[in-house]
């Protein structure tokens, strides 16, 4: 858009015109910065979550958490936002919890019982006989997750725990998205052939 001085010939911007122009060469403005508070406070039950879905027991878990929210601290100066910050989480929750299991894996195996995540499924039940099935079925879950190698853990997770979009999940874990598919898919195959195995189990004990 331009005025016209009467008579003349000469084109002059008008103002909106001029503060687009001034705009576009200084450039995008910069996103706000994010903090350690803002991450924690937005974040932490996803944090939370997946710690408990990728394996590390509960006696573990809240140390865990807060070494990520450490590493969090630490990196925090060098996250440019090129990515979501809850993907860059997400790389930082699988390096913590491999180091985690890592450990675990050296240690003497224990019962296991005390150490599954019940709390995804058995919260804000209305009654004992809903928190007694809520937990069954998370005590089921578990297992089926623990058949998974970490890799498709990973994707399963991010994609059918937390909906995850497959481009999200291949930023997450740092391959390409026919990866990320690709193990997505196994996951699911392996994940069913588990629950098959499970359910046949299940129906010889009752015989």
């Amino acid at each position: 858009m331009v005025f016209r001085h009467p008579g003349a010939t000469l084109s002059v911007p008008c103002p909106a015109d001029i503060a687009v122009a001034e705009s576009a060469r200084e450039g995008p403005l910069e996103a706000a910065p994010v903090t350690l508070a803002d991450i924690y406070r937005d974040h932490f039950p996803f944090v939370w979550r997946m710690v408990r879905r990728l394996g590390v027991p509960d006696a573990q878990a809240e140390d865990a958490v807060q070494d990520v929210f450490i590493v969090v601290h630490r990196r925090l100066p060098d996250f440019e936002q090129r990515s979501s910050v809850r993907t860059w989480l997400a790389g930082i929750v699988r390096r913590v919890v491999h180091d985690y299991r890592r450990s675990i894996a050296r240690k003497p195996a224990h019962g296991r019982a005390e150490d599954l995540p019940v709390e995804d499924l058995s919260a804000g039940r209305a009654s004992p006989e809903d928190d007694m099935l809520a937990s069954e079925a998370a005590l089921l879950l578990h297992e089926l997750l623990e058949s998974l190698d970490d890799d498709k853990r990973e994707v399963f997770i991010l994609a059918e725990l937390e909906q995850w979009s497959i481009a999200e999940i291949a930023e997450a874990t740092g391959v390409k998205v026919n990866t990320a598919s690709s193990r997505l898919r196994l996951a699911r195959e392996a994940f069913e052939q588990a629950a098959e195995r499970m359910r046949a189990r299940d129906a010889w004990r009752l015989r």
